[in-house]
């Protein structure tokens, strides 16, 4: 990975998305995630992926409601984006339709959220994670589950897709520019800037080393 160094004169959530860029497309063109695209991991593959993502929400809802108070965190965090309790209504739906009980344990997802739970102790690194998520819950999120819902045959709003349903956020796109905005009003010096930027990349790694890991066991997930 390669650390990169941003202007003041840059919006702080282009000189996000820019910066990591790289990192970015490669975590979405891992092998796992092109083959859940194209309908083609069955409910055990997707299940250990929603499992996986338990992990990380865990962490990064923990630390979220944390730093509430904190002057950067405390403008991005909002209660109604969490993920943590519609990962495990599908949860409960997955395991029961893959037949399998709950317990995956991913290293890559642990590995994950321990990046994330460090970051309590510098929210800068917290808000470069909090953004990787959740503005991607936002944008293709929402585009994959619809996806999803083809390819297993459920409609949007039932049990199992719950994940990317944010009832509470009427206008996805109208939010994230408000996201946006709030991003660029933060106010940082070049260096805090740069911090951020480079923990966006750290983030798509670890969404790539996840991606990786469950790529490993494709043999029992392809359709």
């Amino acid at each position: 990975m390669t650390l990169l160094e941003t202007t003041p004169t840059e919006a702080l959530s282009v000189a996000m998305r820019q910066g990591s860029m790289a990192e970015h497309t490669e975590a979405e063109n891992a092998g796992f995630t092109s083959l859940l695209l194209e309908g083609k991991i069955n409910e055990l593959g997707y299940l250990h992926y929603l499992e996986a993502l338990r992990t990380v929400y865990g962490a990064l809802e923990k630390v979220g409601r944390t730093l509430l108070d904190d002057a950067w965190v405390g403008t991005l965090h909002d209660l109604r984006l969490e993920r943590g309790a519609a990962i495990d209504a599908d949860l409960q739906y997955w395991s029961e339709r893959a037949g399998v009980e709950l317990g995956n344990v991913s290293a890559a997802a642990t590995g994950y959220a321990e990046r994330v739970e460090a970051a309590a102790a510098n929210p800068l690194l917290y808000v470069a994670h909090h953004y990787t998520r959740y503005l991607g819950d936002l944008s293709g999120g929402l585009a994959i589950g619809r996806v999803l819902g083809r390819t297993y045959e459920v409609a949007p709003g039932s049990a199992g897709l719950a994940f990317y349903e944010f009832a509470e956020i009427e206008k996805p796109k109208v939010y994230k520019d408000g996201y946006r905005a709030a991003l660029d009003a933060l106010p940082l010096d070049a260096e805090q800037r740069t911090t951020v930027v480079n923990e966006v990349k750290v983030a798509f790694g670890q969404n790539q080393a996840l991606f990786n890991e469950l790529g490993e066991n494709l043999a029992a997930y392809q359709r």
